[in-house]
């Protein structure tokens, strides 16, 4: 069995961060192992804690994982402070990673900042040019190219440009801020639409997470990025059609609604 890491967040309500990881990798057929950067307390309606672990416990865990199962692909999530980045960064170059898929997590879907403005700089020079390829939403491609992105041709300029600075590819999505649920990916030179389904489904909570641990899932399988993002778009359309309605904001996917278990 191929394996998958997520380094990321605990989500406590379970829909994004860690456990929305973990999930996504059983479904999508590895090993999934897990090096959590913090504790939130959250649920549907928002995060009211956020406990992050110390730089050195974060390596103890990488550690451990690396020596011990390791990974064929790895995923990043929340990495909310350029210590816990430039950590992240050390043991993924250290080790030898090829295939990393981050999250860039800097702002919400509300606009609201995550990160400081010192930890997105030790992204930019650390994390990011060692990367397979980044997953950032509309806002965080603002963040990472300092221009306004409005159109789908803006996509693929903000696309172009983090590809050609960090060396990376980029899965640019789209979402509501642009178009229904297109995402842009950018790879050597060129580019591709993958185009989604419009689901009226309003419980999108976790869905950054789950789209960058499928696509972790696929290329620890062995898939190019191309069907690596394909196959994790049709992985999230199929979640999101199973109208799990659970919480009382915007609640989480079904993870598991493939699976069909004898247990």
């Amino acid at each position: 069995m191929k394996t998958a890491l997520t380094i990321a967040g605990s989500d406590c309500s379970g829909g994004a961060g860690i456990q929305a990881d973990i999930k996504t990798m059983l479904a999508n057929g590895v090993y999934a192992m897990s090096a959590i950067t913090a504790l939130t307390a959250q649920n549907t309606m928002g995060v009211t804690g956020i406990m992050e672990v110390t730089p050195d416990f974060l390596g103890k865990q990488l550690d451990s994982i690396f020596t011990d199962i390791y990974p064929d692909a790895v995923k990043t999530g929340m990495l909310s402070s350029g210590a816990l980045i430039h950590t992240v960064a050390q043991k993924l170059a250290d080790y030898k990673v090829k295939k990393i898929v981050v999250d860039p997590v800097m702002v919400a879907t509300s606009g609201a900042k995550l990160i400081s403005d010192e930890a997105v700089d030790t992204l930019k020079k650390e994390l990011l040019p060692i990367s397979t390829v980044i997953t950032p939403n509309i806002p965080e491609s603002e963040v990472l190219t300092g221009m306004t992105v409005k159109t789908e041709d803006d996509m693929i300029h903000a696309a172009e440009r983090i590809s050609r600075e960090f060396g990376c590819a980029v899965l640019l999505k789209g979402g509501h801020q642009v178009n229904d649920a297109n995402d842009l990916l950018y790879r050597d030179g060129g580019y591709v639409w993958f185009k989604g389904k419009r689901i009226n489904n309003p419980n999108t909570h976790g869905t950054g997470c789950t789209l960058s641990s499928a696509i972790a899932s696929n290329l620890a399988k062995g898939d190019s990025l191309d069907e690596a993002v394909r196959k994790a778009k049709n992985y999230i359309s199929g979640a999101l059609m199973a109208m799990l309605d659970l919480g009382q904001g915007s609640g989480p996917m079904d993870h598991g609604f493939a699976i069909k278990a004898d247990f």
